[in-house]
């Protein structure tokens, strides 16, 4: 059984109380921002529970943000639920507040489809994609399957083998089995997929082998692999993760697929000119930073660093690419 985390509500009370009063705190930061001094009172977003990859992410860039004083307690919170889109619905919703922003990415662009959401992508205003990050296909310590090779046989023989995910359906935690079903000669109709609401809700599951397999980011699980209470049987990239060395992709050990995650944040739409400017040049800073660049080493992230209107144009291409995806399996309609 999963549980929503208790911080919710509070969450949703802070966004109404700061939307009332934002103007003023944005202007003296675009100010600020303009004078090359730290920007404060911003806020980031975080549609799922605590402890997943935008968790992660989020909070990484906000403490390197804070220690290169490029940001001043930049706040970060959560506000989970339906696979980010309640999360999406609320960005929506506070237009033109220039201090909010959300961390997102895949599962986000799915979940805005599988969950029917009135609120979409194209409402809010893009401001940089950060990184990209392959996948791992993960096990307990104590499961049975040894090698992907073992795995593949005992999905072949039992087709409803539950998978665990940390995003809705259309998500890349979805996406991933889907695609590896179909490499290895299994109806990707026939998964049986269940969604966890982030990396931080899924984590128990992988260790109460509640599930045959999860397929998830392993940045989010770094202390559970080193500790060997979670064991990585291949990850998803062409090549294979500095993180975990070791780890041998699915490409070498012959199952042709390779499939990466990727995160970046937006904006409620209706921002000013100078806000969007303010957030684009706080996450330009962040990234050009040797903090951010070993927080990527560190995480196994790869940078995919697209800013502005590269990154509008990049939300449109996967918007139109998982609604594809989703048609084909009959997960949306046409």
């Amino acid at each position: 059984m999963r549980t929503k985390p208790l911080s919710v509500g509070v969450a949703a009370l802070a966004v109404l109380t700061a939307s009332a009063c934002g103007a003023t705190s944005s202007d003296a930061s675009a100010d600020a921002a303009a004078e090359g001094k730290p920007v404060s009172g911003l806020r980031m977003m975080v549609p799922n529970s605590p402890g997943g990859g935008y968790d992660v992410t989020a909070r990484t860039g906000a403490k390197v943000m804070d220690d290169a004083k490029i940001a001043n307690g930049l706040e970060v919170f959560n506000l989970s639920g339906a696979g980010g889109t309640v999360g999406l619905a609320k960005l929506v919703n506070e237009k033109g507040n220039g201090d909010l922003s959300m961390m997102m990415g895949l599962g986000v662009v799915g979940a805005t489809y599988t969950n029917k959401s009135a609120a979409k992508l194209s409402d809010t205003t893009a401001i940089a994609r950060l990184i990209e990050e392959p996948s791992g296909i993960m096990v307990a310590k104590d499961s049975p399957y040894q090698s992907i090779t073992d795995l593949v046989k005992a999905w072949k023989a039992n087709p409803k083998m539950a998978v665990g995910g940390g995003s809705n359906p259309g998500g890349p935690d979805h996406l991933l089995p889907m695609q590896l079903a179909q490499a290895v000669g299994i109806d990707p109709k026939t998964v049986n997929f269940v969604s966890y609401d982030g990396g931080g809700d899924l984590l128990p599951a992988i260790l109460g082998n509640k599930i045959g397999f999860a397929t998830s980011g392993t940045g989010e699980y770094l202390d559970q692999i080193k500790s060997g209470s979670v064991r990585v049987l291949a990850t998803t990239g062409e090549k294979r993760l500095g993180s975990l060395p070791d780890v041998k992709t699915l490409k070498e050990q012959g199952v042709n697929l390779a499939f990466t995650n990727w995160r970046g944040v937006v904006a409620p739409p209706g921002i000013s000119d100078t806000d969007k400017a303010r957030w684009v040049g706080v996450i330009d800073k962040m990234h050009a930073s040797q903090a951010w660049k070993d927080a990527e080493a560190k995480n196994g992230w790869t940078d995919a660093y697209l800013s502005g209107e590269g990154f509008a144009s990049f939300l449109t291409e996967q918007d139109k690419r998982v609604a594809d995806i989703l048609t084909t399996l009959g997960l949306v309609q046409p």
